[in-house]
């Protein structure tokens, strides 16, 4: 009866030494996998939310006039001075000379200087024959006729360059135009209640020479429109 009392201990310590410790070796390693699985899990769900809102950039630095209510300035917005340009004209409801007339006027003037040179050769070629002449004969030689009435230069012309509200523009104008060789005057007039300062050549006695000082103003990159003085 001893005798089985004592195998049935035996065997329960038998029993309870059965598993090796190489097992629990075994399950601690998987355990600690599992516990840093979830702590990687976890820091990889919070990096992960962190990147998808915006980041606080506790450096950062508001910028001048960003503040609510205040606008930034900025140049474009600033009121621009208003300008002048150089060759800018200004009718002031003022009737132009067409440029077509103008032409059309040389020309015939042109002719009648031409007729005016032929009357003059033949009057002195008639001068020249009468003085080789005998003096009985040039007796009986008929006047010269009269050379063609030149054009009476009744009718003024003037060349209008600009025209400013300001004085000081239109002498600086007057200015520039001296150093390329045109004398110009300055003119103070008052339309509709606005006070102008024109910047005119001339007057002018023929259109031709209207005509040629025009063209020499768009030469230089001026730009000017042709009047009647008096106007």
């Amino acid at each position: 009866m001893a005798a089985r009392k004592g195998k049935g201990r035996q065997a329960v310590r038998n029993g309870s030494n059965g598993f090796p410790g190489w097992g629990y070796a075994v399950i601690g390693v998987v355990v600690g996998a599992i516990l840093m699985a979830m702590m990687m899990r976890g820091s990889l769900l919070t990096s992960l939310g962190k990147a998808d809102g915006p980041q606080a950039n506790p450096q950062a630095t508001a910028q001048q006039g960003s503040a609510p209510g205040v606008l930034e300035s900025s140049a474009d917005n600033a009121p621009k001075k208003p300008q002048y340009d150089f060759y800018s004209v200004l009718s002031e409801k003022e009737v132009r000379i067409p440029d077509a007339e103008i032409s059309a006027q040389a020309r015939v003037e042109q002719q009648q200087q031409q007729q005016a040179a032929q009357a003059r050769q033949q009057a002195a070629q008639q001068q020249q024959a009468a003085a080789n002449a005998p003096a009985a004969v040039s007796q009986d030689v008929v006047a010269a006729p009269s050379a063609p009435a030149q054009p009476s230069g009744s009718v003024g012309y003037l060349l209008q360059v600009g025209a400013f509200p300001n004085a000081a523009d239109a002498e600086s104008l007057k200015a520039k135009l001296a150093l390329q060789g045109f004398v110009a005057n300055v003119q103070s007039v008052t339309i509709s209640g606005q006070a102008y300062n024109r910047v005119r050549l001339g007057p002018f006695r023929s259109a031709t020479e209207l005509e040629s000082t025009k063209q020499r103003l768009a030469a230089a990159g001026i730009s000017a429109i042709a009047l009647k003085e008096g106007n």
